[in-house]
């Protein structure tokens, strides 16, 4: 071996050892974040984007000291989009990890079976922004976005304007998906406009074929889908068949871009969707150039309405235990037990007695025919 040789290895192994000490040094002071989260499955692309806006904002304030001199430990673990492993991993993180917050992760049946754990009600961690809307009213989370709900009735506001009054109705077959389909026609019914037909979208593509083609005989003047973005888009192929131009609808838990690659260009024109951010794309507020920015820094990916949230939701945290007066391990108890606002640059936190919900913003997503996306 050269002597040269000797000194690269030697020097390598004192660099290795120096930062695992330092590594070692921060992790004893480190704000330990943990995060169970469908990374892997067919429609892990939502989770993937809403990783990676956490993770840039996190890499970014890391870099600049952390939060109150203390550093960010992000953790993430994959559930693969099953609420069993999603289970798992929540124990793993609280107990062996003993992480200090836990963000949620896609997913109603996910969320509620983090909730309903025993590792979760042992602990006294607040489940922080889950892509979620399902949780039972008192649970210990605490959301960014707005509920199904309200999503629903913007959606519906939109179609108001336009004097569209019969709709139809293409859902995934599971129990919570039964249940909002059962809340959407109740809003069907009061605002007195008039369903005109129902697709059940299951596995097999010659029954979404039938469904879809069933349910365009009704001619609705537009068509509300409640199902995931794979879902969605394996409808959304078929229904295009027989009606080219009539509006699809779906709130903002499609992954947008994965949509548009597995449905087609052409599928995906004048379909519209409800989003809980501003358009990721467009500079226009303080955070949205923020979010521009570090994601040009820090990964190597495009900017989404998910990562856009990720960033968003990560700086809300940060933000929280900054302003807490409880000490940073209770900020999320400390911001429910108070009301007011925190600005995060052009979108800002709302607390109030009562609510678990940060923020009621809404806006709309609109694939238009010929000219893209739009916001």
């Amino acid at each position: 071996m050269t002597t040269r040789l000797i000194r690269i290895i030697r020097g390598a192994a004192v660099l290795t050892l120096t930062s695992l000490c330092m590594a070692a040094g921060a992790a004893n002071n480190a704000i330990i974040i943990g995060q169970a989260i469908d990374l892997s499955s067919p429609n892990a692309s939502i989770g993937r984007d809403y990783v990676a806006g956490i993770k840039t904002y996190f890499d970014s304030i890391n870099a600049n000291g952390g939060i109150n001199g203390r550093h960010i430990q992000y953790i993430v673990r994959d559930d693969q989009g099953k609420a069993d492993l999603a289970v798992k991993a929540v124990a793993e993180l609280i107990e062996r990890d003993r992480i200090d917050y836990l963000f949620g992760g896609v997913g109603d049946a996910s969320t509620q079976a983090i909730l309903d754990s025993a590792a979760f009600k042992r602990s006294d961690l607040i489940l922080f922004a889950p892509l979620s809307a399902a949780a039972q009213k008192g649970s210990r989370v605490l959301f960014w976005r707005p509920n199904y709900q309200q999503e629903i009735r913007f959606l519906f506001s939109h179609f108001n304007k336009l004097g569209l009054k019969d709709v139809g109705i293409a859902y995934q077959e599971s129990p919570l998906n039964q249940q909002a389909y059962n809340s959407l026609s109740a809003e069907i019914r009061d605002r007195g406009m008039r369903l005109t037909g129902t697709a059940r979208i299951g596995t097999g593509s010659d029954g979404i074929a039938a469904e879809a083609s069933r349910l365009a005989a009704g001619k609705p003047g537009f068509v509300v889908v409640i199902a995931d973005t794979i879902g969605t888009s394996l409808f959304l192929k078929e229904f295009r068949t027989h009606a080219s131009g009539t509006f699809v609808a779906g709130t903002s838990l499609i992954n947008l871009e994965t949509l548009r690659e597995v449905a087609g260009l052409k599928a995906v024109e004048w379909t519209v969707f409800s989003q809980v951010v501003p358009n990721p794309n467009a500079p226009t507020s303080p955070i949205q150039a923020e979010h521009i920015n570090m994601m040009k820094k820090y990964r190597d990916e495009a900017v989404s309405s998910l990562t856009l949230e990720g960033f968003t939701v990560a700086k809300a945290l940060a933000k929280t235990i900054q302003q807490s007066k409880q000490g940073s391990r209770s900020a999320l108890q400390d911001l429910i037990a108070r009301s007011g606002n925190i600005d995060l640059g052009g979108l800002s936190i709302v607390s109030s007695a009562g609510s678990n919900h940060l923020s009621s913003y809404l806006d709309i997503a609109l694939f238009k025919k010929g000219t893209g996306l739009l916001f």
